[in-house]
This record gives structure tokens, C-alpha cells and sequence, in this order.
């Protein structure tokens, strides 16, 4: 699929137009459905929303721009309904939570394979390998609370193995930080950056509320922790983005991302129908493009191609099992820690965040607690009914 941004026009914003039908319609099999659309779900889910937050403050300010923003952000609202409705009540709201962090693992696996930029490269693994931990610890929860495989979930396209401890996740605030990209970064940089924030965002705020809806009160405490860490890592990622970009500007990128990513769905999706969705919203998206690129021009009064090069799309992120990566990275680094804006080794991390750390660990870590009689193993209950059944005499 060959799409350029400055060429391909897209539908007209005041064409776009969802019922409620539209908005709600048949929801994914969690078993039925391949993994990767759940995955391409939750990760469009957490595009949308983020595209969202940009306008709203684009649009506190920008006078000039007010009407504008306010259409796009009518149609994003939709779009991001249609989509979130796709999960449905076949997940338990601790399955779509393995859902979002295999969402976050193979996502960020692919991303950071892609990323040109050896030090950004670099931060998208360190993050990595804390999801790849969540995962680990929500599956011993999994296993705690429903008796069930988290391999359920993931289809057996993601390992369930223990990475960085998220107890060694919690960092003094100074150390979440990177260094941003510059002004002269790839269109494909840019792009990654604000994926990944997007999809952080989303899962902090989806832990955030529902982790006070369990009554087990280390699931309550655990999803506290993780929530916290996923704060950490919009930080982290947010703070690769070059602060010197415009409003205006993050816009831009902000339509452009939204294309880039429909655009990889599309050309990657195995539902007939969720592919129909995502060409529908690829074209809603380079619409919604053309208004950004307008307001872009006559505000700023600025060349378009100073942001976006030529307008043609980096590669797509892959939607594949990352397994032979991941593991070579658990192996390699998942002993690094942060200072200031390095990676570092373990005794040179920041002071700082050892104080932090003995302070929120102080009363003991929900993430060990949950973790300290779990292994996974496949068919976990098929495994433990054959052990517990005493060999015939």
C-alpha cells in the first residue's frame, strides 16, 4: 500500500458521518479472532485518543483554528468509539489487560527495530522490557483470580516470562527522561515517538480505572503499581518528542501518525471486516490530514515539507511475533537502569531513584507478592489436575 501524504486527498472531513450502529457494531472473539487484531485494536484505540488530546490543546490554543479542531475532534471521538467497541464482553477486564500488554510488547519490539535513531532505539527496549514484566506479573494474576492461561490471550505469539523486576521499574522523576529528537529527525522518529505516548496514555488510564474494581486487595495494589510505572513511560516516551515543535506542528505529525498507523492495519489485517474498518478510517484520516496541512499553511505560514519530507511513509510497524528479538534483549539488557537521560549500568544508577524506590517499596511490592509461587507453564490447569491426581497402584 503506496500512500503519500501530500498527494492522496482522502474523504472530505464534512463527509464523515457514524450512526450510533455504526459506532457499536459486532465486537471480536477473543478465541476466534487472531491475537494481532486485538493487538491493532488496542494500539488504534490508543492512536485515536491521543490524536484527540492534541487538538484539545491545539485548540486552547488557537483562536483561529477553534472550528476546525473542533470538527476533527467530533469524527475522532467516533472513530475512537468504534474501535474500543470492538472489545467485547468475552474479555474480562484482566484479559484485556494481557491484551494491552502484549499490545505494548510487540509493538514496541517492532518499533524499535524500526527506529533509526540508535539512542531512541535504545529507550524503546529499556520500556520494552518493563511491559514484557507486566505481562509476566497480570498473567500470575490472571492465573490467581480466574484459574486461567494467559496464553488464552495471547495465542502463544508472546512469551510469559519475568524481564526487568518491576520492582526495579520505580525511578525518581529526573530519570524518566530522554533526550528529544531534533528538528531534522526522520518523519519515521517523530512518528514512533508519538505512537508509543499514545499507547502508554491509554493503558495508564484503562489501569487507572478498572484497577479499583477488583475486591482481591493485591490486585488492587498491583494495578497501582503498574499504573504508576505506565506514567513513568509517557514521561518517557512523551519526552522524546522535540518540545520546540508548534502546536500547530504536533498537529500535523499527530494526522500523519494516524494515516501511517491505519495504513499498516490495513495492509496487515486478517479480518475481513476489521480491514474494511481500517481503509474506512485511512481515508477519514488523510481527510483529516488535508485540514491539518490547511490550517499548517495558513497560520503558520510555513512548508509543510519542513516537517514531513517528501510525504511518503516510513515502513510499518510489523504485526508479527517478535519472540527471537525479545528474548535476545531480555538476555542483554535487562540489567540497565537510567541516569538522568543514560542508560547505565545497575551501581551507576541515579541515587535518587534508589531513595524512591526503598520509599514505595517500603510496606513490600504488590508485583513480587503476586509473582512469588507463580510460574507459567502451558495448559496450566490441565497441568495441575494430571499433578494432583495420585498415580494408580
Amino acid at each position: 500500500m503506496t500512500i503519500n501524504l501530500f498527494q492522496d486527498k482522502g474523504l472530505p472531513l464534512d463527509r464523515q458521518r457514524m450512526s450510533w450502529k455504526d459506532m457499536v457494531g459486532r465486537p471480536i472473539s477473543k478465541l476466534d479472532d487472531d491475537a494481532f487484531t486485538r493487538v491493532r485494536i488496542i494500539l488504534m484505540n490508543g492512536v485515536e485518543l491521543d490524536s484527540l488530546r492534541t487538538k484539545q490543546v491545539a485548540l486552547r490554543m488557537n483562536a483561529q483554528a477553534r472550528v476546525p479542531l473542533a470538527q476533527l475532534m467530533r469524527v475522532e471521538q467516533h472513530q475512537a468509539t468504534t474501535i474500543n467497541w470492538l472489545l467485547g464482553a468475552d474479555h474480562s477486564p484482566l484479559e484485556t489487560t494481557i491484551g494491552y500488554e502484549q499490545t505494548a510488547i510487540e509493538v514496541t519490539a517492532s518499533v524499535a527495530q524500526l527506529e533509526p535513531d540508535a539512542y531512541l532505539a535504545q529507550g524503546y527496549r529499556y520500556a520494552l522490557l518493563e511491559d514484557f514484566d507486566h505481562l509476566y506479573r497480570y498473567s500470575a494474576l490472571l492465573d490467581r483470580l480466574e484459574g486461567k492461561d494467559a496464553n488464552n490471550i495471547t495465542q502463544g505469539y508472546t512469551d510469559i516470562v519475568p524481564a526487568r523486576e518491576t520492582w526495579f521499574h520505580h525511578r525518581a522523576p529526573e530519570h524518566d527522561l530522554l533526550e528529544p529528537y531534533g528538528p531534522g529527525a526522520a518523519l519515521a522518529t517523530k512518528l514512533h515517538a508519538l505512537t508509543l505516548t499514545g499507547g502508554e496514555y491509554q493503558t495508564h488510564d484503562y489501569y487507572m480505572n478498572i484497577g479499583p474494581i477488583f475486591a482481591d486487595p493485591v490486585a488492587r495494589q498491583l494495578y497501582a503499581e503498574i499504573a504508576s510505572v505506565e506514567s513513568q513511560h509517557i514521561t518517557h516516551y512523551g519526552s522524546m518528542l522535540n518540545p520546540q515543535e508548534s502546536v500547530l506542528e504536533k498537529l500535523l505529525v499527530s494526522e500523519a501518525c494516524e494515516v501511517w498507523n491505519y495504513a499498516g492495519c490495513a495492509a496487515q489485517e486478517s479480518n475481513p471486516r476489521l480491514r474494511a474498518l481500517w481503509e474506512r478510517f485511512l481515508d477519514y484520516e488523510l481527510g483529516h490530514f488535508q485540514v491539518a496541512l490547511r490550517l499548517f499553511k495558513d497560520i503558520e505560514r510555513r512548508d509543510p515539507a519542513e516537517v514531513l519530507g517528501d510525504g511518503a511513509l516510513p515502513r510499518f510497524i510489523e504485526f508479527r511475533s517478535q519472540r527471537e528479538y525479545l528474548t535476545r534483549v531480555v538476555e542483554e539488557e535487562t540489567g540497565l537502569r537510567k541516569d538522568g537521560t543514560a542508560f547505565v549500568n545497575a551501581e551507576n544508577e541515579g541515587a535518587s531513584s534508589l531513595l524512591y524506590r526503598d520509599a514505595v517499596n517500603a510496606a513490600g511490592s504488590p508485583s513480587q507478592a503476586i509473582s512469588a509461587t507463580y510460574a507459567w507453564t502451558s495448559g496450566t490447569e490441565l497441568v495441575r489436575e494430571r499433578a494432583a491426581v495420585p498415580p494408580a497402584a
